[in-house]
């Protein structure tokens, strides 16, 4: 939806559109899914911006200074997220609540707390007690999360869902508070919390008995964890990825068990045989998707028989399993409902072989073909024409297609969304004519595709309005005019990788700072750009993750530039850059939002410049990454402070 505004001469917004009913404003504004559009329509009248605060249910909030007017404003949001707010702490919380406009605690459904850098158990449990309607909490990477923690979050006696994604020093006494405080739990999240055992899981699973969706990945629990899983009556959802100490033995006890299964993501179980997949198959013919990558190196004939009963199955993802076209054949046979299959790295894997399976699947809608090496022309050309409704097809290292198969699929695949031909030696300029027919394309992957250049990518440009994130990665034929026809047509691009294209100079960047929506940008090693080019790119407002690793002509103008307009950056990557003591001290301190930055092999910098920077940015910084000779340098202060401020220092 484009909205216009009207100009001093003529009719006045306001009046333009007083016919509108509010209810009809309503509609028209639930409709608009993108933020920048969401912004045009706040902008157009007082009457639209009207709207937009009454029916807002979601904030989500960038800086904390923001908090308390948009918490004035808008009175009946149900959402609240402070993930990339990072100086959220308990004084805020005490400031938030102490000043509750309208109510807002007491309405709040759902809480995004994930990255908190400041808050501890006692803002933690004042916020999560003023909040009784909350019923979803993410607290995800606050990796200084203890026990406390965990028994302020047991407060929320009504919760359904928590994500408590590496929460590092959450152990099983954090995760019995949970379990005997939020009886209702439908939905949760423990990757990475490494402290858990068998011991809480087995509490867990006494205590929630309407758990739905259950996330254990890379915990160290053993199959006895799976006895205790198994008496889950509702469970819909079991990931366990990268558990190394559970194997078929532990998966035996789902056999006859969790009847409402439906999904399973047992990738990078070591231990996990086909006697084990078999064993979750078994029982639970309604299961619809099936994700075992790089778990076994080949798929028993069990198996084949099995599949049969899988009529509902959406998903199989066996990345790096050995296969043969005795398989594709059962899967295309007994599996039509299937929309997504995964063969990355599978050992096997044919023309004959997919030719035989999107005969059958033609409601295909994501396919991973990476490495899958022996495939040429003639499977993309079966994948054309049985696969209309493709989405997403990722081909990377598929280096025996040529622009043949790459006109198959700009003629029959026109709905493809995500396109990754990383590493294709066979694409060139005439292929990317021939894909920029795909005008739907959201994301496309050109990594190492070495025979493209400046004209292939203006076909993109000039066709795939919506493309978001685009990787060039040393795709050496591209340069500024590339760069200039991406600007022109690209308008909603996102994510942009020009690492090691060499030809780009400051005017390529330039062109760059044209695209409004641009958040991440990795430019490594491109020699010609200097300060100037990076002043331009200090104009893309929105820019968050910014790599300039090699780029040794930049000069301090450029990072003064920088530190002074790019206030949303929250990574940068400056390492081998001629950047000085004073410049780097501006980067540090004045970047607010500031949380992850790679300082390696500055040579100008000095370890006075080194302390400053740091102990300017040490409030906010979570991760820093330095060359290791600073260890024995940088003051034993400065690294208690960092520390003590959770901050992760990785040695280069």
């Amino acid at each position: 939806m484009q909205i216009v505004k009207t100009t001093e001469n003529s009719m006045s917004s306001e009046s333009m559109f007083s016919a509108l009913t509010e209810d009809l404003l309503i509609r028209i504004n639930d409709k608009l899914h993108d933020e920048s559009d969401r912004k045009k329509w706040r902008l157009v009248c007082k009457e639209f911006l009207r709207v937009d605060l009454l029916t807002r249910k979601t904030l989500r909030v960038l800086r904390v200074e923001f908090l308390l007017p948009l918490l004035h404003k808008y009175h009946n949001i149900d959402t609240l997220d402070l993930s990339v707010c990072p100086r959220i702490d308990d004084g805020t919380v005490a400031l938030l609540l102490s000043r509750d406009y309208g109510g807002w605690a007491r309405r709040l459904v759902s809480l995004n707390l994930s990255r908190a850098t400041g808050l501890r158990f006692s803002g933690l449990e004042i916020l999560i007690r003023a909040c009784p309607s909350l019923e979803r909490i993410d607290v995800s990477y606050c990796c200084w999360f203890r026990d406390r923690e965990a028994a302020a979050i047991s407060c929320a006696v009504g919760l359904k869902e928590l994500t408590m994604d590496k929460c590092l020093g959450v152990s099983d006494v954090g995760l019995a508070k949970i379990a005997v405080g939020c009886g209702r739990l439908e939905k949760l999240s423990l990757k990475w919390c490494m402290e858990i055992s068998d011991l809480a899981i087995d509490l867990l699973c006494k205590k929630c008995l309407r758990i739905k969706h259950l996330d254990l990945s890379y915990l160290k629990v053993t199959s006895e964890s799976l006895r205790s899983i198994a008496s889950l009556p509702k469970l819909e959802v079991l990931a366990m990825v990268g558990c190394p100490l559970v194997d078929d033995v532990g998966f035996q006890f789902l056999e006859n068990a969790c009847p409402s299964l439906q999904e399973i993501d047992v990738a990078r179980c070591d231990y996990l045989g086909s006697t084990g997949l078999l064993s979750l198959i078994k029982g639970h013919s309604g299961l619809r998707q099936i994700r075992a990558a790089y778990c076994f190196s080949g798929i028993s004939p069990a198996f084949l028989d099995y599949v049969k009963d899988l009529k509902n199955l959406t998903k199989i993802v066996i990345n790096g399993a050995r296969v043969s076209d005795a398989i594709f054949h059962n899967i295309s046979s007994y599996c039509r409902s299937l929309s997504e299959i995964g063969l990355s790295k599978c050992i096997g894997v044919t023309d004959t072989g997919i030719a035989t399976l999107v005969s059958g699947c033609v409601n295909l809608k994501n396919l991973n073909l990476t490495c899958c090496y022996s495939i040429t022309d003639a499977a993309i050309s079966a994948i054309a024409c049985s696969c209309k409704l493709l989405v997403c097809l990722k081909l990377e290292a598929c280096n025996m297609l040529t622009e043949k198969g790459f006109e198959q699929l700009g003629s029959n695949c026109i709905l493809l969304e995500e396109l990754d031909l990383t590493d294709c030696g066979g694409l060139n300029d005439r292929g990317l004519e021939c894909l920029s027919r795909c005008s739907r394309l959201i994301s496309l992957k050109l990594g190492l595709c070495t025979n493209i250049s400046d004209k292939g990518l203006s076909y993109i440009a000039s066709h795939c309005p919506k493309l978001h994130e685009l990787d060039l990665y040393r795709c050496s034929g591209i340069g500024d005019n590339g760069l200039a026809a991406l600007s022109s047509g690209c308008k909603k691009l996102r994510m942009l990788n020009l690492s090691y294209c060499n030809l780009i100079t400051d005017n390529g960047l330039k062109c760059l700072s044209f695209l409004e929506e641009l958040t991440d940008l990795e430019l490594r090693s491109l020699d010609k750009i200097t300060g100037v080019g990076l002043t331009f790119i200090a104009k893309c407002k929105r820019l968050s993750d910014l790599d300039v690793k090699h780029c040794v002509k930049i000069d301090d103008s450029g990072f003064w530039t920088l530190a002074y307009y790019s206030q949303n950056l929250r990574q940068i990557n400056l390492s081998n850059c001629s950047i000085s003591d004073m410049a780097l001290c501006m980067i540090m301190g004045n970047l607010t939002r500031l949380q992850d930055a790679k300082l390696v092999h500055l040579n100008n910098v000095t370890v006075e410049g080194f302390e400053l920077a740091l102990r300017a940015s040490c409030v906010r910084i979570k991760k820093v990454k330095l060359a290791a000779a600073l260890r024995f340098i940088l003051s034993s202060e400065i690294l208690e402070i960092l520390h003590s401020r959770d901050c992760t220092v990785r040695w280069d």
